[in-house]
């Protein structure tokens, strides 16, 4: 007779339904917390460094702040035009020759004058016109309030920059918002902490008062070549007015590529870029990092073909008795000009200035 199997000491359970899904959970829970995990380290990491770049940018915009050098060139006065639409800022370049030694002025081709005027001024305008960039020609002949008249740049020998600005706010109309200066060894500086800029030169140039060498085509300029460039105004036919021209040039190219991602993702060359530029440059008292960011943004879209360069519209260039030569404006034109940027409209066009 066959005897039936022993059961076992610990018989196992039929599987329920209910044993099956617990372990099915287990199985998948286990699974889930692995990709949980893994998108924890993602989220961590990311969060990591979103508090770094957080906190370059912080140390970066304290730092810089300390660095900026201001001066009182926007002051009130009886007179003074009244806020117009948009914001001008008023951009210099100044010939002052302090603090270079001999073989600086020698190598720079700038002499050793030691009076200060200026080599550029130049009115940046933007609002829901623009941007604009309006060159004033230095030897532009206007009234310097005090001084009766004179080219617009002895204004600056004579009263610094509070006396340039408040010159080209009477002459212009325009209530300035902010001013920026940049002297020449600054500018040196801030092209070659970039690495040079790209230019292209519409024609062959050759001026020994500058140093300006250059063959026409488009090129790297290194700091000293790009001072010479935007000094020449002998290889011109159209002298000062070709100057003006090439130093808008130059001021868009310096913009591009500053902003460039090259530039701005490389603290290696932005924080020289940005040493460079703060001990260069000197600004009204009023004027922020978020100024200067927004100037250089306008800078940037004018680089890249948005909004428009001119210059104030000339009349004619006499020679003045005691003054030398001098450009006199179009009134009528440029008062059309500097009434369309008082109400930040569309700037009406003169020739191919």
């Amino acid at each position: 007779m066959t005897m039936p199997p022993e059961p076992p000491e610990h018989p196992l359970p039929p599987a329920s339904s209910t044993t099956v899904y617990r372990a099915e959970r287990r199985r998948r829970g286990r699974k889930g917390g692995g990709r949980r995990s893994v998108l924890r380290r993602i989220l961590l990491t990311l969060l990591v460094v979103l508090v770094v770049v957080v906190a370059y940018a912080a140390g970066v915009g304290i730092w810089a702040v300390g660095q900026i050098q201001r001066t009182d060139a926007l002051g009130d006065y009886s007179g003074r035009p009244a806020a117009g639409k948009g914001t001008n800022w008023l951009l210099v370049g100044s010939d002052t020759r302090k603090n270079l030694t001999k073989e600086q002025q020698k190598e720079l081709h700038v002499g050793s004058d030691s009076g200060d005027e200026t080599d550029t001024i130049i009115v940046l305008h933007y609002g829901a016109s623009g941007p604009y960039l309006v060159s004033i020609p230095r030897d532009s002949y206007v009234s310097i309030p005090g001084h009766g008249k004179n080219k617009i740049n002895a204004s600056y020998a004579l009263g610094g920059p509070e006396l340039l600005a408040r010159t080209v706010e009477q002459a212009t109309g325009l209530r300035l918002d902010h001013y920026a200066e940049v002297n020449f060894a600054g500018f040196v500086d801030v092209v070659d902490a970039l690495g040079g800029v790209e230019v292209c030169v519409p024609q062959d140039l050759s001026d020994s008062y500058s140093g300006a060498d250059f063959e026409a085509g488009c090129q790297t300029m290194n700091g000293t070549e790009a001072l010479a460039y935007a000094r020449d105004r002998h290889s011109y036919a159209n002298g000062d007015l070709g100057r003006v021209q090439a130093q808008r040039q130059l001021i868009s190219a310096i913009a591009d590529k500053a902003l460039s991602p090259g530039t701005l993702l490389a603290p290696w060359k932005l924080l020289p870029f940005l040493n460079a530029s703060l001990d260069a440059l000197t600004v009204d008292q009023d004027a922020g990092l978020l100024n200067l960011g927004r100037l250089g943004l306008e800078m940037d879209d004018i680089s890249h073909g948005d909004g428009s360069t001119t210059t104030v519209p000339i009349a004619s260039e006499p020679s003045v008795p005691g003054v030398g030569d001098v450009v006199e404006w179009n009134e009528t034109e440029a008062a059309e000009l500097f009434s369309a940027l008082r109400a930040d409209t569309t700037i009406p066009t003169f020739g191919s200035n």
